[in-house]
């Protein structure tokens, strides 16, 4: 997809948008309170209630001409204690074809604690670090992991600012100490070298409806890699991704949500056009 037509693509999802807010029921007088759950690329920043847990599995489609596609992704969290700890687990999966080479298999696992540090009130935003554990599950020489056990950094921001409307933000920070990759032709490994890979996030949120959202997420990635010479690059990869998502069962003590993306790479190093499915389970054990 190239410029112009990304961009006609922007344009025509914010007349929906426009469409949809103009049109949307009047009856709900703050359908943003409806419920509330994962961004496909920007978290929120809402723990999980006392005694609930969410189970999340997400399905993304690459199309692009170096890298083409499926990679999954499984996550699991609780809440630790009360409502302000919250620990959880993501597990990455892929199917993938990148410059021919096939990448078949687990990614590596990030075991991860998140603290609630405000809660969301009239003037302030609900704000949560997070600190995850990146294991070396995956396998480097499939491209499917880095070989190291890493650290991750992020804070996630969230605040609704209208009856209709929320914006989320996250900053993060990637470690990942002493890796060595393939090298090209060769099957010797690079030395050793350490990455660091920072991100920042932003959506924005329109509920039609108290069960339907119209979602606009913005990711960029400033990544740090090492390329088949064994020299470290940085590459920037942004996207902007235009989704719905839907509560399709939402009563007491149980919620699953629904949701497609279309992430469109803004940069040349970001994946060009894909498609991202979404299904969560919420629900109440005690």
């Amino acid at each position: 997809m190239n410029v112009a037509n990304k961009t006609h693509f922007a344009f025509w999802f914010a007349v929906v948008v426009l469409f949809f807010s103009a049109s949307a029921r009047a009856a709900d007088p703050a359908p943003i309170e409806g419920f509330s759950d994962h961004g496909f690329l920007v978290e929120e920043a809402y723990n999980q209630d006392l005694g609930e847990v969410q189970h999340t599995l997400n399905a993304a489609h690459i199309s692009d001409s170096r890298r083409r596609g499926w990679s999954f992704n499984l996550e699991q969290e609780w809440w630790l204690f009360t409502e302000d700890h919250q620990v959880g687990f993501s597990i990455p999966f892929y199917r993938l074809r990148e410059e021919g080479e096939k990448q078949r298999g687990m990614g590596d696992i990030l075991v991860e604690y998140r603290y609630q540090l405000m809660k969301e009130g009239p003037t302030r935003p609900a704000v949560a670090p997070k600190f995850s554990l990146i294991l070396p599950t995956g396998d480097r020489h499939e491209g499917t992991g880095n070989g190291v056990v890493g650290y991750e950094w992020s804070i996630a921001g969230s605040k609704k600012v209208a009856s209709r409307l929320a914006v989320h933000a996250n900053v993060g920070l990637t470690y990942l100490p002493n890796v060595r990759a393939p090298l090209d032709n060769s099957q010797r490994l690079s030395p050793r070298r350490s990455l660091v890979s920072y991100d920042l996030g932003t959506s924005v949120v329109l509920a039609v409806s108290s069960d339907f959202h119209i979602l606009l997420e913005w990711l960029g990635e400033f990544e740090n890699e090492i390329d088949g010479n064994g020299k470290k690059k940085r590459l920037f990869k942004a996207a902007l991704s235009p989704g719905i998502r839907a509560a399709v069962i939402d009563k007491e003590g149980v919620q699953t949500v629904v949701g497609v993306g279309v992430p469109i790479g803004l940069t040349s190093p970001a994946d060009d056009v894909g498609v991202f499915l979404y299904f969560s389970v919420e629900h109440k054990i005690f």
